[in-house]
Order: C-alpha cells, then structure tokens, then sequence
C-alpha cells in the first residue's frame, strides 16, 4: 500500500462525496455536491491520530443515502422519458435496476446507475420448465438479436431526443451511457429482455428471473441473472450483519486507490462482490461489534486465494452461472489486490497495538489478532 495515506484519504473523500465526477452531472447538481463535500462524515471524525484506521473505516461504509437516492430517482426519471417514447414507437417495455447501486455496494457519490430496459412482448423460456410444459407459451416469428438490435436503436434516438444538451455515448456494447444536461446522475440503459428459467417457472419469483442483454459490438445476446445475484449477496450479509458489503466496498476502494498508484488490477467490481460472497461469515459478522473484523477477515481471506489457485478458480459467482476466475487477468487482480490489503491490515493493526507498532515488520497472524480484538472510539 501505498505509504502515502493522506492521499489516499483525499481520494477516498473525493470519490465518496463525487467531487471526482462533477463534469458528468447537470451543472446545479455539481454546485451541490461540491458544496456538499465540504462536511465531513462521521468516520472522518474518528481514530484522528490513526490515518490508516480512519481510512478503513471510511472505505467500508456506505455511500451517504442522499447521493444513492438521487441516483435512483434519476434512473427513475430517463425510465419515464424511455417508456413514452418506446410506447410511442409501439415497443412495451419495463424497467429494473441491476448492478451495484441497488445492491448498495457502490463507492461513489456519483455513480452510474444501471437501467435494464425490457422489452417485454418477447422473451426466452426454457423448454423443460413447469409453465412450458403446461403450454403457458407461445411461438413467435421474433428472435432475440432482432428484438434487442430494434429496442437498442430506437433508445438510442429517443435519449437524443429527450436529452438534447446531455451526453448520450453510444460506443458501449452493452449499454448506453446518458450524463450531463439536466441528468443529477450518470445513467446506463442496458436493452434487454427476460429470461423465464426452470427455477422461475416453479415458483414465479423473480429472483430467479434471468435477462438477455445485447452487445452490439459482436453483434449477439449474453445470459445474465441479476436479480438472484442481488438476492445471494443480500442473503449472505444479513447473515453476516452487515459485514459483506462493508468488505466489498473495502476491496473496491482498496482497489481504485491502487490504481491511482499505479498498480494494475483487472479485477471487475461484479468479480470483487462474487469473490468476498464466500468470505467466512462468521469472521465477517464480527464486524458488527469489532469495526476492523471485516478487515481481518477480507485480508485472511485474500492471502488464502493467493496461496491457493486451485481453491480460487473453483468458485463461481453467487448465481452459479460461472466460475469467478475466468481471465488469468483476474486472478493477477486478485493476488496483486491481496497484497495492498495484507499492507492495510499490517498498518491498521501497528495503529492499535503499542506492541506491534514498535515491534517492527508485524506478521499477517498477529495483525489479525490485534484487528479482530480492537474498539475504534467515536
């Protein structure tokens, strides 16, 4: 890690009050948040004396409730722009979010929100379903690439159209990002349509929906299950109180301050979220009365895949529609984030025991012990 902390305690404050993404929201908005980001939050008022422990602190909280309000109110609001004018052009659509703003692991002030937008007089079923069985389906002429090619193009006019003096970026694959004009928030409309599985189809749940989204860049459609993501994470941090997505949001902030450094990381936030999902709960539940648990159990958890390739490639992410580490990229993003975070845990721990800190280079054990027995005051 970085030995410059200071820095990376700018940058953290930066990010989560969105002062670094004031030139992609409308202009009102970013006096707002510039005049916002000069409070202070309440971890930057803790551990005064104690940089790197305030600097976890602050990494595992969530995003102030104001900023992630206004970002999904704003999706809420290019959603109402969206239907009228696919109605208009006879495409029935609805909307969800999937991503990391409704899972409410995400770092930023000013995140991107992203909006599936559903074209809803198609989808895919699977053909041994209950409901497919029952004969609930019918044929159609339509296919997949026809119907997402038609609703990606006929979006892509209608937010030109509605947001003359916004930006509408039409380059992305999979979505196209809308920020700036009147916008308070960047947004990504993600084409799409459902996905009726086997699991859907006995109980009707959601949860267990799938979607199709396009990438137009290849041109061709991609299986995707948001919502039981959202639904396993969510599951696995009540069970942890808490403790998961503060140790989410702990590596993704880990990791943007690296790169900032210099360090290269491909280790995609969706992978990052997966990964900690089959963290030991139990370490992680500690967190709800020892704050710096998390980071205990974050960095054992880590170095554990660093040193065990063959037990890091086996885990699949939280819908169990692929193994996480599927890239050799992405497990040189795990092992090199691994290595920032056994620095943090060293550092964080030589600030809470007089022991350690004047006892030289601690050992990664020790510094977990020190972690998952320390009180941080207010």
């Amino acid at each position: 890690m970085a030995r410059d902390i200071g820095k990376r305690l700018n940058q953290l404050h930066t990010r989560r009050s969105g002062v670094d993404r004031l030139g992609r929201v409308a202009q009102d908005t970013a006096a707002d948040v510039l005049k916002k980001s000069y409070l202070e939050e309440s971890w930057q008022k803790r551990a005064k004396d104690q940089p790197y422990t305030r600097y976890c602190l602050g990494a595992m909280q969530e995003v102030d409730q104001d900023y992630t309000r206004i970002s999904l109110e704003t999706a809420e609001r290019v959603g109402k722009q969206l239907l009228e004018g696919l109605q208009a052009a006879s495409i029935p659509v609805e909307f969800r979010l999937q991503g990391s703003v409704p899972l409410n692991v995400h770092i930023r002030g000013v995140s991107d929100v992203d909006l599936l937008t559903l074209e809803t007089s198609f989808l895919l079923y699977a053909t041994n379903g209950l409901k497919a069985k029952a004969g609930s389906y019918y044929a159609t002429d339509k296919n997949s690439l026809g119907v997402l090619s038609k609703l990606r193009t006929e979006s892509e006019k209608i937010l030109k159209l509605k947001y003359p003096a916004a930006t509408v970026d039409t380059s992305g694959g999979k979505a196209i990002a809308i920020s700036g004009g009147s916008l308070p928030r960047p947004v990504d409309v993600v084409p799409s349509h459902w996905h009726d599985t086997v699991d859907y189809q006995a109980l009707e749940l959601e949860r267990d929906r799938g979607v199709y989204i396009l990438d137009k860049k290849v041109p061709a459609t991609l299986s995707n299950h948001p919502f039981r993501h959202i639904y396993r994470v969510n599951q696995h941090d009540a069970s942890a109180a808490g403790g998961l997505k503060k140790a989410i949001r702990l590596c993704k902030n880990v990791k943007n301050d690296a790169i900032e450094d210099g360090k290269k990381i491909i280790f995609p936030s969706f992978d990052i979220a997966s990964t900690m999902y089959h963290c030991d709960l139990a370490g992680l539940r500690a967190g709800a009365f020892y704050e710096l648990a998390v980071l205990a159990e974050t960095q054992r958890f880590l170095d554990e895949l660093y040193h065990n390739a063959d037990k890091a490639k086996s885990l699949l992410v939280p819908d169990g529609s692929r193994r996480i580490f599927d890239t050799s990229e992405k497990y040189e993003g795990l092992r090199t984030l691994s290595m920032e975070m056994d620095d943090l845990a060293k550092e964080v721990a030589k600030e809470q025991s007089n022991l350690l800190k004047f006892g030289g280079d601690p050992s990664l054990g020790d510094s977990r012990r020190v972690l998952n027995g320390a009180l941080v005051g207010n």
